[in-house]
């Protein structure tokens, strides 16, 4: 089925194709086309945007706990469609099914989670430092948000900013990945189905110029209050810069180095499933995608061992099977992942699975799954003796490609694991308590796992990094509220004269406050 895919605004698709057209086909079957795209341009955003700021006051007028209750029905018509959903994930990025449904699964969990949050949206009543007068805050949404992501997790991550800004009361313009259209048009109909009004979620799809433009031009014109943005830490820098110009703090969640560290007495099988699923899960196409393994010398070597021979007899191939992993995205990023295997140098030692790069008839994989000449299918690739004077080893390598190097106390390791400036995930394998907390006090990440995989997210738990891998913004849980809602002080005097906070009081006892109260 080839879907034909275009911009909405109001609930009404966009006419025409200003950004002009793009055919999306399935990267484990490049022959098949999966979507028609008609793209939009800078113009297309900023008229979502306007049609989102004539709508956000009324949205923000329904009480929280009705707006709770349409995210729950949303939560239950996506779980109705989750196997419908995820197989146009599965035909459009090439993540093999069982991921795409976990990925589903997050959706729903989070709709879930956000419904209790409808009611939930606490102020507080403060004490005055004055007689006869009571103080407030309460939350208000802080506008029309802008969420910009990524395809790697073309539903999910959407959600974990749409659902909190639209409980909160605000109305969203959504940038999806142009190569994961369908996908997104489908969780916007998904959306819309729940009962939001046309005015609170529009899709707009649009190349990353385009974008840009629009967005730049929305905030000019004060129609955009936050901007979400899930992506490279290069664009990320970017948005943050254009943000930053009017005054806004963008909400970003950028890319990841993420280490595992092995320590002595670590479970080696454990940590070894951690790292294959971490490392090749996706393609190595996550944020949170392992990127480099660092294994204490005592263990290096067995450790190294028993990856590569797990690595090696994972199933690779088709996604609609059962496999570990399926084909890049999409040919720009196959096309980069070559570029990142230019720099594996002639120290490196370089265990694969036959082979590195492309598979292909003339450089196969045993055991594939499916026919690779089919598809954008690359070789599972570990790279062992890689340090901070590699490339390799300081930047993000977006694909299935783990580095692998060693230490000897956990202060070496915990400076290895800071050292490309990156914060979004970490790891470590241990059974020692004082590891673990040496290692959560001294490493630079967001999020850290201990005996499990760098890659994981649970809807009531705050996602996100810092350095290199955002600005220290979180998503999910409770905490995601503070990006779309600002807190709002209120002072309510009720004493019938005016009292000047400090100047009245800054001599006072508390006998004088008494007397003067009477």
């Amino acid at each position: 089925m080839v879907h034909h895919v275009t911009s909405v605004i109001d609930g009404q698709p966009v006419a025409g194709a200003p950004g002009g057209r793009l055919t999306n086909v399935d990267p484990a079957d490049t022959a098949t086309v999966v979507a028609e795209v008609a793209l939009g341009d800078a113009g297309t955003f900023v008229e979502a945007a306007r049609a989102a700021r004539r709508a956000q006051p009324a949205w923000a007028d329904v009480p929280a706990p009705v707006r709770g209750r349409a995210i729950a029905h949303i939560g239950r018509i996506v779980e109705a469609n989750q196997d419908a959903l995820a197989r146009i994930v599965t035909a459009e990025i090439g993540k093999p099914h069982v991921e795409a449904l976990g990925e589903v699964r997050e959706i729903i969990d989070t709709c879930d989670f956000f419904l209790g949050e409808g009611r939930r949206l606490y102020g507080q009543t403060v004490p005055s430092e004055m007689p006869d007068k009571s103080l407030f805050t309460y939350r208000e949404p802080v506008g029309v948000v802008s969420v910009i992501t990524a395809g790697n997790f073309p539903v999910a991550v959407p959600s974990w900013y749409i659902v909190p800004a639209l409980l909160t009361g605000n109305t969203v313009v959504w940038k999806p990945a142009e190569y994961a259209a369908a996908s997104a048009q489908a969780l916007a109909a998904l959306f819309r189905a729940g009962g939001l009004p046309d005015g609170a979620l529009h899709l707009v799809l649009a190349d990353g110029e385009q974008t840009f433009a629009g967005l730049e031009e929305a905030l000019e014109e004060r129609l955009v209050d936050k901007v979400g943005f899930t992506g490279s830490s290069v664009v990320g820098a970017l948005i943050g810069e254009l943000t930053g110009r009017h005054l806004q703090s963008a909400c970003l969640e950028l890319g990841g180095k993420n280490p595992m560290v092995v320590t002595p007495s670590a479970d080696l099988d454990l940590a070894v499933e951690g790292a294959v699923f971490g490392g090749f899960g996706t393609a190595g196409q996550r944020c949170t995608s392992l990127g480099t393994v660092i294994v204490h010398e005592s263990v290096h070597d067995e450790f190294l061992r028993r990856f590569a021979a797990a690595v090696e007899q994972a199933a690779v191939g088709d996604p609609s099977q059962e496999v570990l992993f399926g084909p890049m995205m999409s040919q720009k990023f196959a096309a980069r992942f070559e570029d990142y295997l230019g720099w594996v140098q002639p120290h490196h030692r370089v265990l694969g699975s036959g082979g590195t790069g492309r598979i292909t008839g003339d450089n196969p994989r045993e055991g594939f799954v499916g026919d690779p000449e089919r598809g954008l299918f690359y070789h599972p690739t570990i790279v062992d003796g890689v340090g901070p004077e590699d490339q390799i080893f300081m930047e993000e390598t977006f694909g299935p490609m783990v580095g692998v190097t060693s230490y000897r106390t956990l202060e070496e390791a915990v400076d290895l694991a800071n050292r490309p400036g990156y914060g979004l995930s970490s790891s470590i394998y241990t059974t020692d308590p004082q590891d673990v907390f040496r290692f959560r006090r001294g490493i630079g990440a967001g999020m850290v796992s201990v005996n499990n995989s760098t890659s994981g997210a649970e809807a009531h738990l705050p996602f996100g990094g810092n350095g290199r891998s955002g600005n220290g913004s979180r998503q999910s849980g409770m905490w995601v509220l503070d990006q779309f809602t600002r807190w709002q002080a209120v002072n309510w005097d009720w004493s019938g004269r005016l009292q000047k906070a400090q100047m009245d009081v800054a001599d006072l006892t508390p006998d004088d406050a008494f007397r003067l109260d009477v």
